[in-house]
């Protein structure tokens, strides 16, 4: 069973919320709520969670607060649910590190389908061979990413690039296609949300950053560095 923490204080939203993830399938999910985010932050510190659904406008603390403090000690994956559509506030959560941003209101199945790949993809649960480029490696079966022995945490957007470039080592992968493969087919994602995730990826990898070479006007390939 994966536990979810949904930090959200409208009282509609959380009962439609847990009951679809408890009843779409039994026993897979356990929903736990918090109606402000000192709570919530609270509870993410002391519980082992694999997935935060976080509202933004929230009581005592904000959503944005919350994903900023977690990733200082946690990769655990992150979901914003909010209201807030503004471009600069979607730019801003990726930049704290959440792994994707659903803007009210959503279908409950398109959030429980992005739920499940998120988790799905932060556990590594497609069994498969090992990708590596250089002293850059990547496993699926584990989720372990090693770059010079040491290992790399990534939020699940980041580990999905780099699965994608390393899967098509030497091929170049247009940035469309990259973001319809990391994000889905006509998500609307804007590009510069890309640029924010591979900066960050390229920063996690240290000296293997390089190994991500950028081609112009083309997109973007892994090779030796």
């Amino acid at each position: 069973m994966y536990r979810i923490l949904l930090v959200e204080d409208d009282k509609n939203i959380q009962e439609l919320v847990c009951n679809y993830f408890t009843k779409k399938e039994k026993n897979l999910y356990k929903v736990e709520v918090a109606s402000d985010g000192q709570i919530g932050l609270e509870k993410a510190y002391e519980n082992n969670y694999d997935l935060l659904l976080l509202d933004v406008m929230l009581p005592e603390l904000d959503g944005f607060e919350i994903c900023k403090e977690i990733r200082k000690k946690s990769d655990v994956p992150i979901m914003f649910i909010t209201a807030r559509a503004n471009e600069s506030d979607i730019l801003g959560g990726y930049a704290l590190g959440c792994d994707d941003y659903v803007i009210k209101p959503f279908p409950l199945p398109v959030l429980y389908e992005k739920a499940n790949a998120l988790i799905k993809r932060s556990k590594g649960l497609v069994r498969s061979k090992i990708f590596s480029v250089g002293s850059l490696s990547l496993n699926p079966n584990n989720g372990l990413v090693i770059s010079d022995g040491r290992e790399v945490k990534l939020t699940a957007r980041e580990y999905a690039i780099l699965k994608v470039l390393l899967e098509n080592k030497g091929v170049i992968i247009s940035r469309e296609k990259l973001m319809d493969i990391v994000w889905g087919y006509n998500s609307g994602t804007d590009e510069r949300v890309l640029d924010t995730h591979m900066r960050n990826l390229r920063k996690a990898l240290g000296t293997n950053g390089k190994i991500i070479k950028t081609v112009i006007r083309r997109g973007y390939k892994a090779e030796d560095i």
